[in-house]
């Protein structure tokens, strides 16, 4: 049995174990279900969540297709979807359809067998008629069946038709449309939309924006899918001097370039974003945003206490969204670009009149502790207390807003040889978790120390540039959102995890061939460096910030596709001297010429996706403190390298891309080689 860094009252409880699936067609199931996540690992020990997309799971590339299918008829042919979204609310179209999907059914029935969850949460409702098909012709079933309802108003039959133990719908119009349904008004739950834990943090920290005479007016405009940026918008709106312009465009660069040259006249006035994990303090520091009816965005506005315009409307559940606008007076709708500046103008003229308005309706209509609220109420129905937060109160965790420096203790006896991996990456590059989510993911795994370390690459070489355009570099515009996000989670990864957390950097130096190729890694980096410095002047400058600077995997690489960086290996004789350390493995190749040159070295996972985790990782024997693993690392005494494996996770579920284990501190685990999920029991 393993204690968690907080301590032992959740392995002497209860340990209750919850299933949440989701499905990534359209934003709000995922941004339900892990905020949903958040709020039970963030406010309880002694529960063990997973969240699961198994759509995705078990049709991999074909479930991609679907989703872009979907998509493009959604943003292209809205008035096909509206067709479609009435005939699955007036027929079993749904219910025959997935009576279809038989791996899937296979795949749900093994584990639910398999882990014997508490609760199994749908934040998308095809997984409710699955599970009535595997327990109509099985066995009596022995968890709770809840629903959480992503959708306004127009909420479709397909969420009530399959019956659940608990629904959860984000309002009171919401409720009344189950109640007139049949759906018994004791199981209906009207809690508010699930949005991160982190808008509920910044309500308690921040001060909402207000409009003081001469001060700018803050709007952001939102870009998402099918919702093309209109450049008589924005043209219009920087003409109007007290405007204060943020745009935010999603993973896209060609339209994130092209909306920066469109609004780079403005100066400081306008500032554009690709994607970014800092939405809920743009919304939280904003006046006014400008975006389609989308349901995950029209909530966490809500939850920001941000009046809306809203300038997109997709025929189906959209509709109903538009409709909770209007009817809590929180916005407005544009029926044009036209209509759009009008609104914007009438928000702000006399005194701001109509914008308090919408201002004083959304902060009476915001609810930020939806999830946890959702969480509280799910525990105490699985006959447990639960996360209870008090309006004006302060978070239980330590604040996550960013902070200059992390206060560690001077001396730590160390409990164990410190499990550290010093080289992975983000969302910000080319990985497939956020900043937050690999935070959570190592520290459930009871790492100690982690460095994030993403791509940049100069903008002087052709190559570079290239990446730059590609996504898999981070742009430099985005340094000072990277450096702040990563400042932000120090705290929380030190207070729930006891882990340390890195800033740092992979500079790619690509040339022409793998012989003028190399890779630098930045451990420890307190401010940014430019990527354009010669590689000895970058060694120098990561140095004098007291960082490390490590050669990633210098050597041939048998166990990847990814070209060879071998420049500063065939250097050595200039470099051997300069860094501090050199990868002798890296994810699951191993460089035994590093070894038998006698160099310094570390091992790291250059993790990317989940199941890289997987891979070659350091043990230090040191005090668990920044300064202290540098050291020790430079020294090269008392370290050793390591293959992680857990063991716990079938072979299918470690390989999912985009699902995250949510394995909390707490956890127990089975025997190493027992084919078991996390949670099994």
């Amino acid at each position: 049995m393993v204690t968690s860094v907080i301590g032992l009252e959740g392995v002497l409880g209860l340990m209750r174990k919850i299933l949440i699936l989701t499905a990534g067609f359209g934003n709000g199931h995922n941004a339900a279900a892990f905020s949903l996540r958040d709020a039970f690992l963030d406010s309880v020990q002694d529960t063990q969540v997973e969240v699961l997309d198994l759509i995705k799971l078990c049709y991999g590339a074909r479930c991609e297709l679907v989703k872009r299918i979907f998509l493009a008829i959604v943003n292209h042919t809205p008035r096909l979807w509206g067709c479609a979204y009435r005939a699955m609310d007036q027929t079993s179209i749904m219910a025959r359809l997935l009576r279809r999907l038989h791996k899937l059914r296979q795949e749900l029935f093994r584990i639910l067998v398999t882990t014997e969850p508490d609760a199994v949460i749908s934040t998308y409702p095809a997984y409710n008629y699955i599970i009535d098909q595997i327990y109509e012709s099985y066995r009596e079933r022995r968890f709770h069946k809840i629903t959480v309802v992503t959708d306004s108003i127009s909420v479709n039959s397909i969420w009530h038709a399959s019956p659940s133990d608990y629904y959860f719908v984000p309002n009171d119009l919401s409720a009344k449309v189950l109640h007139d349904a049949g759906v018994p008004p004791a199981k209906v739950f009207a809690c508010g939309f699930p949005v991160s834990p982190w808008f509920y943090e910044l309500a308690q920290t921040q001060a909402t924006p207000v409009i003081t005479h001469g001060e700018p007016k803050r709007i952001l405009y939102v870009v998402q899918h099918g919702n093309g940026a209109s450049s008589q918008v924005i043209e219009k709106l920087l003409a109007m001097p007290e405007i204060e312009l943020t745009i935010v465009c999603g993973p896209h660069p060609k339209l994130e370039r092209n909306l920066a040259r469109r609004s780079a006249h403005a100066g400081k006035r306008a500032r554009v974003f690709g994607w970014t994990d800092r939405m809920p303090e743009l919304l939280a520091t904003s006046h006014l945003v400008i975006t389609k009816a989308g349901g995950a965005m029209v909530q966490e506005a809500l939850a920001a206490r941000c009046p809306l315009i809203i300038n997109r409307i997709i025929p189906g559940q959209e509709a109903g969204n538009a409709a909770l606008i209007a009817a809590l007076g929180v916005g407005a709708i544009a029926t044009s670009d036209d209509d759009v500046i009008a609104l914007v103008r009438n928000a702000f003229d006399d005194d701001a009149k109509l914008w308090h308005f919408w201002k004083s309706a959304v902060t009476r209509h915001s609810q930020p502790d939806a999830a946890l609220r959702i969480a509280r109420v799910i525990l105490e129905k699985m006959g447990g207390a639960g996360p209870n937060p008090q309006p004006g109160s302060a978070s239980r965790e330590t604040s996550t807003r960013p902070s200059a420096a992390v206060s560690f203790p001077a001396i730590l006896e160390p409990r164990k040889p410190l499990l550290c991996d010093f080289h992975t990456h983000t969302t910000f590059s080319d990985g497939k978790l956020t900043v937050r989510e690999l935070v959570d993911f190592y520290g459930q795994r009871r790492f100690d120390c982690l460095c994030i370390t993403d791509h940049v690459a100069e903008q002087s070489s052709l190559i570079g540039r290239v990446a730059n355009l590609s996504g898999l570099t981070m742009h430099w515009n985005r340094i000072e959102e990277y450096f702040d996000t990563i400042a932000r989670e120090k705290q929380r990864a030190w207070a729930k995890y006891g882990m340390v957390l890195m800033a740092g950097l992979e500079f790619n130096k690509d040339g022409i061939s793998k012989h003028s190729s190399a890779h630098l890694l930045a451990v420890d980096l307190h401010t940014p460096i430019r990527p354009e410095a010669h590689l000895k002047l970058l060694v120098r400058t990561i140095q004098q910030q007291h960082g490390l600077a490590v050669a990633a995997h210098p050597h041939v690489m048998k166990g990847r596709w990814d070209r060879d960086t071998l420049y500063l290996w065939e250097h050595q004789d200039e470099f051997a001297g300069l860094l501090d350390a050199w990868e002798i493995a890296n994810r699951d190749d191993i460089f035994n010429p590093v070894g038998l040159q006698r160099l310094p070295y570390i091992a790291n996972s250059d993790f990317h996706k989940p199941k890289h985790i997987y891979s070659w990782k350091t043990l230090l024997n040191c005090e668990k403190h920044p300064d202290a693993i540098k050291q020790c690392i430079r020294d090269n005494r008392d370290i050793a390298i390591t293959l992680f494996r857990d063991g716990d996770a079938p072979a299918a579920l470690r390989a999912q891309e985009p699902a995250i284990f949510a394995e909390p501190a707490s956890a127990f685990h089975l025997d190493r080689g027992q084919l078991q999920l996390p949670f099994a029991a």
